[in-house]
């Protein structure tokens, strides 16, 4: 079993993605791994229109922040041209950004799976 986020709307559709989350899912889960789906994370919903709107430039910040938490991996739309995708274009990430964007990720996963877990609740 794989648990993945993708945020929960809040107020006036918006998605809002809780790093507190990852710890209760993966810990209700008996530490199933959990992915964060940082691409839909990001899209905005237009109840009206025919297609999500997306903040695309906030895909790196997020990915970083779900990274820091230590969760098992993330699931990332990428297009050559997203700006002419035929869905969720606002929110891909651009294909040329893929690998020194899953560089930083390793980077930031390796450095944080590096360290011993601290007991803070006592």
């Amino acid at each position: 079993m794989i648990l993945c986020d993708r945020g929960a709307n809040f107020g006036y559709d918006n998605l809002v993605v809780d790093m507190l989350g990852f710890g209760v899912m993966k810990k209700a889960s008996n530490n199933s791994p959990v992915i964060f789906d940082v691409t839909h994370a990001l899209q905005c919903r237009d109840p009206f229109g025919a297609a999500s709107g997306g903040r695309r430039a906030q895909v790196s910040e997020l990915a970083r922040a779900g990274m820091a938490v230590g969760i098992a991996g993330l699931f990332i739309e990428a297009h050559p041209d997203p700006d002419h995708a035929k869905c969720d274009g606002p929110s891909a990430l651009p294909l040329d950004k893929l690998e020194p964007f899953l560089k930083q990720m390793k980077a930031i996963d390796d450095l944080v799976k590096s360290f011993d877990e601290l007991d803070t609740s006592k």
